[in-house]
């Protein structure tokens, strides 16, 4: 059963060789490669943060919106924590 979902990033691009928009493919592209299917990319820009978060100023925020079974989320979280790019996830399931 496909369920619907938002996940917000934050990525680090303080050290990103390259362009943003390359970044959220490719971060894009590890959603799909745990099967969902993305709906719907926003990228709301960089934004500061209230305090410095592991040495980082600020960060670029990103909004997916997919589908994908209910273990989708979990194996999601498992590979972005792997990529150094990837600073914050949230995630929840959309009614």
């Amino acid at each position: 059963m496909s369920r619907k979902y938002q996940g917000l990033i934050v990525l680090n691009t303080k050290s990103l060789e390259g362009s943003v928009d390359d970044l959220v493919t490719s971060v894009s592209k590890e959603f799909e490669a745990e099967g969902a299917s993305l709906e719907k990319i926003t990228q709301l820009g960089r934004r500061q943060f209230a305090y410095n978060s592991r040495h980082l100023e600020s960060g670029h925020y990103v909004n997916y919106i997919f589908q994908g079974a209910a273990g989708t989320v979990s194996k999601i979280q498992e590979r972005l924590r792997l990529n150094g790019h990837v600073h914050l996830q949230h995630f929840q399931r959309l009614a």
